[in-house]
């Protein structure tokens, strides 16, 4: 729009279409398995290889994947 003109300035109000998903939290079936799998690595790992490995696990349950898919994810 140039100086002078007659038709004002139209604002584009456009909003983002992303979205966030929302937070899924564990189910109770899943929180027993990850702590079983848990229970299975606490000799071979350190207390805080622990929290971050289970922490990682979370996140990564949380998305939907398997206990095993979860663990193979981390470990490559």
């Amino acid at each position: 729009m140039a100086y002078g003109d007659k038709e004002p300035m139209k604002k584009e109000t456009k909003k983002a279409s992303v979205k966030k998903p929302a937070s899924s939290k564990m189910t109770d079936a899943q929180k027993k398995q990850l702590n079983s799998h848990m229970e299975k690595h606490k000799d071979k790992m350190s207390l805080s290889e622990m929290k971050s490995h289970r922490m990682k696990m979370m996140v990564r349950m949380r998305k939907g994947m398997s206990v095993a898919k979860s663990h193979a994810d981390i470990m490559k």
